[in-house]
Formats: C-alpha cells, structure tokens, sequence
C-alpha cells in the first residue's frame, strides 16, 4: 500500500499519544469502525512502538503508522515493530538521505522548506503547525507554482477546518487529535471516539453530522500532540 493510498484512504488522519499499550487495540478498533483506517502514534511516549505492534497483531485493516520521527534510527525501530508508514516534523539533512524502510510524510512549514522536501524526492507533505503555517490560505497559494505537492495539514485543527481544507485540491487529508483526546483515552470512551470518527466522516463528506457528545472537549482547533510534549521521548 502506498502513502498515498494510506492518505487518501479517509479525510482525517488521527494522531494518537498512546498513554498506556492496552490503549491501543481498542483504539484501533474504535477508529475502525467509525470509518478512519488509518492512524499515527507518535512516538513520545515508551509504549509507542508496543501500540504498533498490537495494533498490526490484533486489528486487521488498520493501517498504523508513527508520527514524531526524527532520525532514521527512528525509521528502523517503526518498521521493525510493524508500522505501515511514518511521519516527522520536519526534514533535517540526515532524516530520509537513503533507502527508506518505509514511506515517510516529512514536515514542512515554509515554501522553501515545501522546495527542498520536493527536491529530495518527497511530494507528499506534512504541513505543520498548519494554522501558525498559514492554513489553508497558505496552501492555496502554494497549489500554483508548486502543484505537483500534496499535503496532509496538521496542527492546531479540528472538525470545523475540514470542509475548507479538504476543498483544496493539494490537501490529501488532514490530520489532528481531537478524535482521540487524551482524556477520552484515560477514561476507555471508545464509543465516543467512534462517534468523532463517524462525525468527521461525514462532515467530510457534506452530510449532515450528529451533534457532538455532550460535555465533551471541543472538537474545533485542538492542538496536536505535536505541539507540545507532555511526556518525554524515547
């Protein structure tokens, strides 16, 4: 399966910081059934690369990958526990320079960074922090001189942004964690969490969406977990 395949396989991409490894499953499974595919797990937490590999054990159809990478080390130890593709903040020089042991959605935040992502051979791009970057006005702007890149914005979103960005011919889908808050996680609320699958889902879409859950946290412009590092990294 190709990045853009796994890209393009729902609107939304969510970014997970798994709190504990028995999280995982029935994340995977929640986010499954509320029709996202695929997700990233950042790796920011020690249990990040046990979540994958339950994940790739236990939840068939689940596409996994893991955000946060930052060396090629970091490559290594994502495609030895399973993981079906891997996402980085950035693209420093020694990030991604040889053969890759699995496909990589590097960070951009810049047109010169979007040219020498482009340059190394990489058209797939993260746009992040996505609304500090410019949103999807920046975007725009890029879809005329640089049309051969798509992105997955990420940063600061939520389900409000969907139908402006996802309008954007460049914009593969977008990515965020407000499917998947940490205290939802903390608490086991796997039936939420379906239904802000299912709500994102269909806000993509153009369907009318059921309201959001009662007393629950805000689902337009959260942070993403790459934003700020609550528990140290690997």
């Amino acid at each position: 399966m190709t990045l853009d395949d796994i890209l393009t396989a729902a609107p939304v991409l969510p970014v997970v910081t798994i709190g504990a490894a028995e999280q995982a499953v029935p994340l995977a499974r929640a986010l499954l059934a509320g029709g996202l595919p695929a997700l990233e797990i950042t790796l920011r937490t020690p249990c990040a690369l046990e979540a994958v590999r339950r994940i790739r054990a236990e939840v068939e159809g689940c596409q996994v990958g893991v955000g946060t990478v930052r060396s090629d080390e970091d490559l290594d130890r994502a495609a030895q526990a399973g993981a079906r593709f891997a996402v980085s903040p950035g693209l420093p020089p020694g990030l991604g320079q040889g053969p890759l042991p699995l496909p990589l959605l590097p960070g951009v935040m810049t047109p010169t960074e979007a040219m020498a992502a482009a340059e190394r051979g990489y058209t797939r791009l993260k746009l992040f922090p996505a609304r500090e970057a410019g949103g999807a006005a920046l975007l725009q702007a890029l879809a005329g001189p640089l049309p051969e890149l798509r992105f997955c914005p990420t940063g600061g979103l939520g389900e409000d942004d969907l139908p402006r960005f996802l309008a954007l011919p460049n914009v593969l889908c977008i990515g965020g964690s407000w499917l998947a808050p940490a205290a939802a996680l903390e608490r086991g609320e796997w039936a939420q969490i379906e239904a802000r699958a299912r709500r994102a889902v269909a806000i993509a879409a153009g369907a009318p969406a059921a309201p959001a859950t009662p007393g629950g946290p805000s689902a337009a412009g959260e942070e993403d977990p790459g934003a700020a590092i609550t528990e140290p990294r690997p």
